[in-house]
């Protein structure tokens, strides 16, 4: 085998052990982080957790906001791709509908689906702003990110003419924000157990009735 092709195997075993490696860690991170807090979750734990050494957790994330910011964001995208959520195809896809229900049905879906994946890890964030200044700025900063994700949805919509008269986009927006709420998720999903078909049932029923024009024969 040339020397080349060796490396390059190494290269791809090497890559693949930091992988699986990684995500090792942010399986262990998630679970300590949800079942315990941010402020509680140590380094330490993670790395036994994990079953790494903790100059190993250190070598690959810097500090334990490093480590949470990391796991956090790939379970907001569902992989480490660096494509962000607003770029995502499902988000884009919803834009670029010409049935403004189904657009609403893509959004709902898409961001459910989100939720499911990493909403309990956004709460424990909301649930550290009070007390730690940069969980603060990333809890702002996400909350910011995911208002202009659903003012796109709405913008989309005013320009096909199909919101309720009298309804600003901005206004479109701040249901969707509230709707489809991580808190709203955690309420519906974790404590009072809905199935994901009956919360995006929900969902798409209410975002359609509160935010779009009526059909003429709904009225």
């Amino acid at each position: 085998m040339a020397d080349s092709v060796k490396r390059a195997y190494r290269s791809t075993n090497r890559a693949a052990a930091a992988a699986a490696r990684r995500a090792r860690i942010r399986q262990a991170a998630a679970r300590l982080f949800v079942e315990h807090g941010y402020a509680a979750t140590t380094m330490r734990q993670v790395a036994a957790a994990a079953e790494v050494g903790e100059r190993t957790l250190y070598d690959a994330f810097p500090s334990k906001t490093a480590l949470f910011s990391h796991t956090l964001d790939v379970s907001i995208a569902g992989d480490e791709q660096p494509v962000a959520v607003a770029a995502r195809p499902e988000v884009t896809a919803a834009l670029a509908e010409d049935d403004p229900r189904a657009a609403i049905t893509r959004h709902v879906a898409y961001c459910a689906a989100l939720l499911d994946r990493a909403g309990d890890l956004i709460m424990v964030s909301v649930e550290a702003a009070g007390t730690d200044a940069d969980m603060r700025a990333a809890a702002e900063a996400g909350a910011a990110a995911t208002h202009r994700v659903h003012l796109a949805l709405a913008e989309s919509l005013q320009a096909r003419g199909a919101l309720r008269p009298g309804l600003t986009a901005t206004a479109a927006a701040d249901l969707l924000y509230a709707l489809l709420s991580p808190h709203l998720h955690q309420l519906l999903r974790r404590h009072r157990t809905w199935s994901s078909e009956q919360y995006c049932t929900w969902l798409e029923q209410s975002l359609t009735r509160d935010l779009l024009e009526p059909r003429p024969d709904s009225r």
